[in-house]
């Protein structure tokens, strides 16, 4: 009897906890929605707007992607040390705002280079264009390492919820966000016209970041976790040192700082190389020296090529919803064989997902429907593949590198990635015809085939060999 009056406040418990996790959940999930919705909402559509302003060519998409990525490429690593020492929420606030001026600014752009100005203006307006947008890029990693690589895994473990699923569930709105503001352009562009698609990206920019804004900030203080100096006590100490370092610096010779600055400019990519999750981390990052996606590139070609821009939104369906079953499929399958074995299998079905669209290239270019169709299936079915095996991957950094590192580690890998994706923007600017798309498809398969000789000698130095047939469907 005595026992009995506990009975009763121990499941009101249980359902506080539960629905304390899922109001975190929403506000998390909502800010992470409204941010990628935006991003890919201007990344299709900035596209689609410069391939209107300036048609008949390749080169000017692929300038303003390749400078872009240039941004992330030579500050990432910084950007990611930045994140790792700044306080969680600062840092991603900082974020949301350094997306969403340059975006709005870039409207304004695109809506003034629609006019037909002068052509030292346009010249001026693109090359503003560009600034701009390695800025929006900037933020945009900023925002992507925070969430999904640092505060999804510390959010996972306060709410004991499931990482995997957690990664899957982030996954599946980005990708849901990927299908559909890119046809809510489309739409616009096609059936109203370029400028009004060009201010509702505007007004949309605008009017949703203060929801954003304040959601991440009632996710961060629900988890108190997050809180930095929770588990890192001697972070005052340490940033008592880093303000001290100015003042030191200024007694040495500029030879000394020039070398100490190429020495905190190299480290973190001696740190990342070191990682015993490298060679997985690099195989990933392989896979952005691709034209085989619904990418700038792949999306002007089409838009060349004869397709509206209704039509690629139309292709562009069957793709993500390939991608979407992969952010089910790779949960299932990392809990039957383990995140290693899957992103072999996951990164194989890509690579055999592709032959039929190179083979066509290769053989039937004299037949543009076969080439195009060939190209269209191969590259929604391989979507599942990617994704999948970017979830395994994901995974693996998250389980193998320390919290304190784990920004870093992933800015550096972003910073790599936009390596690979300046040199397929380079491939187009080099084959800027479309009539020679197919060198970059080339390009682009081989850097898969690279990556799967990569992934499968990680594999083989963490397990011994390559398949274990007993083990195959059995962890």
């Amino acid at each position: 009897m005595e026992i009995e009056p506990f009975l009763p406040r121990e499941e009101p418990r249980r359902n506080s906890t539960s629905i304390t996790a899922n109001r975190v959940l929403l506000r998390l999930y909502t800010s992470h929605f409204l941010s990628t919705w935006n991003s890919r909402m201007f990344e299709f559509g900035a596209v689609v707007f410069l391939a209107s302003i300036f048609p008949g060519t390749l080169l000017y998409a692929s300038v303003y992607a390749l400078a872009r990525s240039l941004f992330a490429v030579v500050l990432s690593s910084w950007l990611g040390a930045v994140v790792d020492r700044l306080d969680r929420l600062s840092a991603i606030r900082h974020s949301i705002i350094w997306q969403r001026i340059p975006v709005a600014v870039s409207c304004v752009c695109l809506r003034v280079l629609l006019t037909g100005p002068s052509l030292r203006l346009s010249w001026g307006l693109f090359i503003a264009l560009v600034l701009l947008a390695g800025v929006e890029k900037l933020a945009a990693t900023a925002n992507t390492v925070s969430v999904e690589r640092d505060w999804a895994v510390v959010i996972s473990d306060a709410l004991l919820i499931p990482r995997q699923e957690l990664n899957a569930t982030m996954r599946r709105i980005d990708l849901f966000c990927k299908l559909i503001a890119p046809v809510v352009v489309s739409l616009m562009d096609g059936l109203l016209s370029t400028r009004v698609a060009i201010w509702a990206v505007l007004g949309i920019n605008v009017a949703v970041v203060l929801v954003e804004y304040f959601a991440i900030a009632q996710v961060y203080h629900s988890v108190p976790q997050l809180d930095r100096s929770l588990d890192t006590p001697d972070a005052e100490e340490q940033a008592t040192e880093d303000n001290d370092e100015p003042s030191h610096e200024e007694r040495q010779s500029l030879i000394t700082r020039i070398s100490q600055y190429i020495r905190s400019t190299v480290a973190p990519w001696q740190e990342y190389v070191q990682q015993p999750v490298f060679l997985a981390s690099f195989a990933l990052s392989l896979l952005y020296l691709t034209v085989l996606s619904f990418g700038p590139t792949m999306v002007t070609f089409l838009l060349h090529s004869g397709f509206s821009s209704l039509q690629v939104s139309a292709m562009r369906i069957g793709a993500v919803l390939a991608e979407l079953s992969g952010t089910w499929a790779a949960p299932f399958l990392m809990q039957r064989i383990g995140p290693i074995r899957s992103g072999l299998w996951f990164l194989n079905w890509q690579f055999a997902s592709l032959a039929g669209a190179v083979a066509a290239f290769a053989f039937a270019s004299d037949s543009p429907r076969l080439v195009g169709g060939s190209l269209i299936v191969g590259v929604a079915l391989s979507r599942l593949g990617l994704w999948g095996f970017d979830l395994s991957v994901q995974f693996l950094v998250q389980e193998n590198i320390e919290a304190g590192s784990r920004a870093r580690f992933s800015a550096t890998e972003m910073a790599l990635q936009s390596v690979f994706e300046m040199i397929s923007f380079a491939t187009t600017i080099v084959f800027e015809d479309p009539d020679q798309f197919k060198y970059p498809v080339y390009i682009s398969y081989g850097a898969i085939a690279v990556a799967a000789a990569c992934f499968a000698a990680y594999v083989r130095r963490e397990r011994g060999h390559l398949l274990h047939t007993s083990k195959c469907m059995a962890r």
